[in-house]
């Protein structure tokens, strides 16, 4: 763990109330390729990543730093975990999204659709029926191998069931739900996006909507999270922004490289980890913040 810098940018008193006075970004790791998908993973004992370009998904625990985890990972990108704690993990090269299980094996639970090979699944989230919500732009994979007429974010249900919920995105990438699960954000990193869309949940699963939430510029908005609040937490070219339900830009967390995503974690559940590039930071969060 390398000596804390000062990065707080706060627009709001909110965004300061929301990190202890202390607070300031703590470089876990480094020396890795392009870090993505963290989860905090209780049954695995810590902070789950994924190393895309290095094949390898990694486990950090305060107690041991990084050590491996999954290798050969078939090049994982995104990670969360379902209502019964269990790791979901999309692959890029394995064009597939997979789960552990207990033993650690691992069930392929979506990998094809209308009998043609998915893109390459990039991030995924799940809601509290369990149906898993996951993104499918062509990152991982050749134009010439590319199967799917659309870069589609999908909707899996319990069932098996595997429903196309929107198909006018250029390369979806990061998804998460508004905590009363009515609304659905998902942004899209193609070259000349830079945005957030921001999308109704119908009670049959549908979509509607789909409007544009926020812009982020420099940057983009590859992964994000929402807190219970309704914040969300997005990566930025500059950092972490917070903003509100609203839309505004109520403080930035300054991260030396551009952040690829991030998640709440921790034995008490008060760090926000970051996944930025080739290392891994982590910042502190408020006492009793409900994330």
């Amino acid at each position: 763990m390398t000596t804390p810098t000062p990065t707080l940018v706060a627009n709001s008193a909110e965004f300061a109330r929301l990190f202890p006075a202390d607070a300031a970004l703590v470089t876990l790791a480094g020396g890795f390729q392009f870090l993505e998908g963290p989860v905090w993973y209780p049954a695995g004992g810590g902070l789950i990543f994924s190393d895309i370009p290095a094949n390898r998904m990694w486990r950090w625990t305060p107690e041991t730093g990084p050590q491996p985890f999954r290798d050969p990972s078939r090049h994982a990108n995104g990670n969360t975990l379902d209502r019964q704690g269990r790791l979901l993990t999309c692959e890029h090269s394995g064009r597939r999204v997979v789960r552990q299980e207990a033993d650690g094996t691992l069930t392929v639970l979506a990998d094809r659709y209308q009998d043609r090979r998915l893109n390459s699944p990039n991030d995924i989230t799940v809601d509290a029926q369990d149906r898993v919500w996951f993104s499918d732009p062509p990152y991982g994979i050749q134009p010439e191998e590319q199967e799917q007429p659309a870069c589609f974010v999908f909707r899996l249900d319990p069932d098996g069931r595997l429903q196309a919920v929107a198909d006018d995105f250029i390369k979806p990438n990061g998804i998460c739900f508004s905590p009363d699960e009515t609304t659905l954000y998902i942004s899209d990193t193609a070259n000349d996006r830079h945005h957030i869309r921001r999308f109704r949940v119908l009670s049959d699963g549908r979509l509607s909507g789909g409007d544009e939430f926020i812009a982020i510029r420099p940057g983009k908005s590859d992964g994000f999270r929402v807190d219970r609040q309704g914040r969300i937490w997005t990566s930025a070219g500059d950092g972490v922004w917070v903003l509100s339900p609203a839309g505004d830009v109520l403080g930035k967390i300054l991260v030396p490289e551009s952040p690829s995503n991030l998640c709440f974690g921790g034995p008490a559940g008060d760090w926000l980890f970051i996944t930025a590039r080739t290392s891994l930071y982590a910042i502190r969060l408020a006492a009793g913040l409900d994330c």
